[in-house]
Parts: C-alpha cells; structure tokens; sequence
C-alpha cells in the first residue's frame, strides 16, 4: 500500500539505490490516486504538462471521495473534471481561465482566483497550499533528477509546496534545463506512461493581425529582450520580425511558441545583446508542436524557472530595452486596459501582463505594449472604447499603459494628459467609430 511521503532533501545515493527507490514507488494510475483524500487541495500541472492518465484515474476515483479541491492555472485540454457528475467529489479552482474551463466558471460550477502570475507560487505556498500534487516528468537522470519539461513556471514551486507528490513520468516529455528538476525521492508515486504531448499549432494571425504586428515590431530596437505571449497578434509580430531588419534580439517572457524557433535558425534571436542570462531564452513554459518540444529538449539556449523569478517585474527590469507585448480585449480613452473579462463574463485571467507591463516600464529603454485589433465582431464593435463595460476588470491601470498599438497606428500615451490620451487612442480607432468616440470624449470633457 502507497503512503504519503512528506517533501524531504534528495536523497543522494548511488545508481542501484535509486533503481531501487523508484522501483519501489512505481505504481498504477488506480493506485496512485488512492493517496487523495477527501477534503484535500490537489494542484493539477497544466498546458501541454497535463497528467492525464492520472486525471482520468481521478475521475475514475471521484464517487469515492468528497471536497477535493483541484487548483490549477491554464489547462488546454478538455476535462471530465469539470462534468456536472463530479459535482460535491471534486471541484475546480482556476487562477487561469481557459475555454475548457470558462463556461463552468460562468455557470458557477467552477471557481476562479484572480492573480498575477508572478504570484502563483506564492499563492500555493501560502492561501492555496496543496496537499497533493499531479505532475508529469521526464524520467530520472543518472542522478535521480526529472524535468518537469514543457511546464516549470507554477508546477514546481506546486510540487515543491505539496505534502504528496503524484508523478506521471513519460519519455515523450522533454529535458529543459534552468530551475526546472525534482528528485524521485520527493516523489510518492510513480506511474509511467509513453504519450505525446498534446500540441497546440500556432494560430496564423489574420490580415489585421499581421498589420498591428508590423506596428508593434516597428517599435522593437536592435538588441532588444522580447515577452510576448501566443496567439494571432504575437505570431504577426515574429513574421514581421523575420523581414524586419532587426539584429541581436532576446527572450525573456513567461511562455513561448513555435515562431521563436524560427527567429532563432534566422540569426535574429542570439540573446548576446542580455544584460541577464545573457545567451539564453528564458521562460516559465513553452506551449506548441512537437518541433517545439524537440527543440528544448536538453538544449542550453533555452533555462525554464518558476514563474516568481521569470515575472518578478524587478528582475524583468534587467533585462535592457525590455519589450513586452500584451493584448487586451478594450481599452477605455484614458488607457485603461481590460484582458480578462467581457463585461462581468469571464473570460481568462492577468496572467503575465502586469508583471511585465511594469517590468518593461522599469527597464533601460524599456517599452511596455499593448496591441489589438481596433473591432471586434466583423467591425461591428469597437474595442477602443469610452468607458469599459459595466463589470469589466482593469488588468493594466492607465498609469501603467506606454504604448497602444493598433492596424491604425500607435498611440503614446505615457506622461500625456487625459486629453492627449483620448485624441491619441482616438486617432488608431477604426474610423468608422472615431466620430462616435469623439463625440463621448467631448461628452465626459476630455477634449
């Protein structure tokens, strides 16, 4: 029978004893989950790192227990943990929203903790600490040390909290290096899977994407460390990149996807121009296709680390010429920047934007970015606004905001009046809504 092994020093031993420790926790999936207890928080790893052989145990194993909290940020696969059956046996808290999980947020059969991401490992160390992790490794080294792969950002500081650590260990999952290891002695059980990592391709940014893409990368100097995210907007910044002239650029951001590696084979991202980790594209997880997977495999250009180090703004901040580009969905004429909801609807969450808003803002010849389509819904709705939506969050204050970028232009607004503000947004509006906007700004006498 499993026991639960409290988090404990690595146990550094010869090579037949950590056969034999692993061995001796190797396990079924069954089994494994037996180890949750009712009324117990469980961190579940996300992105591509999902356990799902261990979540379908899971939920194999939930009629048998009650109040099992499972905490986690973004999931990207569908999940039946979230079924209407799971109800009163498990239920989920999200610090991240994703579609698999929003519409049970909504309906209040799911919940939801806002947070910085720099903040989820202090969160789960303190307010959210789990008793139970579910996480999925690499196989052990010669040294007994497995890499949690293609998501360290949150997953390790979860496992390092935990009382009890549930490993999925698959060949398939990558070796990235940085602080990204745990030891088969922290681990209580093992079990072992050979699956492919779920992918997801990079979405091609539409013509209106590739525009504000060409815009924002206008703004990216020689020698400059980039964040950016996933998504239509990031991806026509990197296509824009690739004819843009620009030399010697860098990767600090807290996920990145298959577009870097071209960047990378191009000669344009060489990371040498760092003021910290100098050579090296540092992340907190990466999200992609198999190519991307193999690439950081056991590659030494690539340090993965908890998202409380790679999204601390004041480490962000030595990176100079820091340039983060972040999406929003509406921006009021002062410049406040809503990402996370649709009125009161949900929709995901912070995640990284503040964290490296501010730590651009703080950078040598930093530029903190906002950039966006200016419509919404086949032109129908424009997402340069008067005023937010009643119940809509304010992710990045207006104080916050440099930079707003549009197919339209861009917008500076750092150290401008309310005023200069309001015409400036207005001017990268679709035009169809500038009379509109105009007429509102005179109405609230910003103009």
């Amino acid at each position: 029978m499993l026991t639960s092994i409290p988090p404990q020093a690595y146990e550094y031993t010869n090579e037949h004893h950590l056969t034999t420790l692993y061995r001796e926790r190797l396990t079924t999936a069954a089994e494994a989950v037996q180890l949750i207890k009712s009324g117990q928080r469980v961190f579940v790893m996300g992105n591509a790192g999902m356990p799902k052989v261990l979540l379908a145990a899971l939920v194999e194993y939930a009629p048998n227990l009650r109040d099992v909290e499972l905490v986690h940020v973004l999931t990207v696969n569908e999940s039946a943990t979230i079924a209407p059956e799971m109800a009163g046996h498990l239920r989920v808290n999200a610090q991240f929203i994703g579609a698999n999980v929003r519409a049970a947020v909504n309906a209040g059969c799911a919940d939801f903790t806002p947070v910085f991401l720099s903040e989820v490992p202090r969160l789960y160390r303190t307010t959210l600490r789990p008793d139970v992790a579910l996480i999925h490794i690499s196989p052990p080294d010669e040294h007994g040390f497995c890499s949690f792969g293609v998501d360290v950002g949150v997953s390790k500081p979860a496992a390092w909290a935990a009382t009890t650590v549930i490993a999925q260990v698959n060949p398939q999952m990558p070796r990235t290096l940085g602080d990204s290891f745990i030891h088969i002695s922290r681990l209580a059980a093992i079990v072992e899977v050979d699956e492919v990592l779920d992918e997801v391709p990079m979405s091609t940014a539409n013509p209106i994407e590739e525009i504000v893409g060409q815009n924002a990368a206008e703004l990216i100097e020689h020698g400059a460390t980039l964040q950016m995210g996933i998504g239509g907007i990031p991806n026509g910044v990197l296509r824009a990149l690739r004819t843009a002239g620009k030399r010697d650029l860098g990767v600090h951001t807290e996920l990145f996807s298959d577009g870097v590696i071209d960047l990378v084979e191009m000669g344009i991202i060489t990371n040498e121009r760092k003021t910290l980790h100098q050579g090296k594209i540092v992340a907190g997880f990466v999200l992609g296709t198999q190519r991307l997977y193999r690439f950081i495999h056991d590659n030494a250009q690539v340090e993965l680390h908890p998202t409380d180090y790679v999204n601390d703004p004041y480490i962000i901040a030595k990176n100079a010429k820091m340039t983060a580009i972040n999406s929003a969905i509406e921006v009021d004429l002062t410049g406040q920047v809503c990402a996370d909801s649709i009125g009161h609807h949900l929709y995901s969450g912070a995640g990284g934007q503040v964290d490296f808003i501010r730590g651009a803002a703080r950078s040598i010849d930093g530029k903190p970015i906002i950039a966006l389509g200016s419509t919404a819904k086949k032109d129908t709705i424009s997402r340069i606004v008067p005023m937010l939506k009643p119940g809509a969050g304010v992710v990045t204050s207006r104080n916050d905001v440099h930079y707003v970028v549009t197919e339209y232009g861009v917008a500076v607004l750092y150290g401008k009046t309310i005023r200069q503000r309001a015409q400036a947004l207005i001017n990268v509006a679709h035009p169809a809504f500038r009379e509109e906007l105009l007429a509102k700004a005179r109405e609230f006498n910003y103009l």
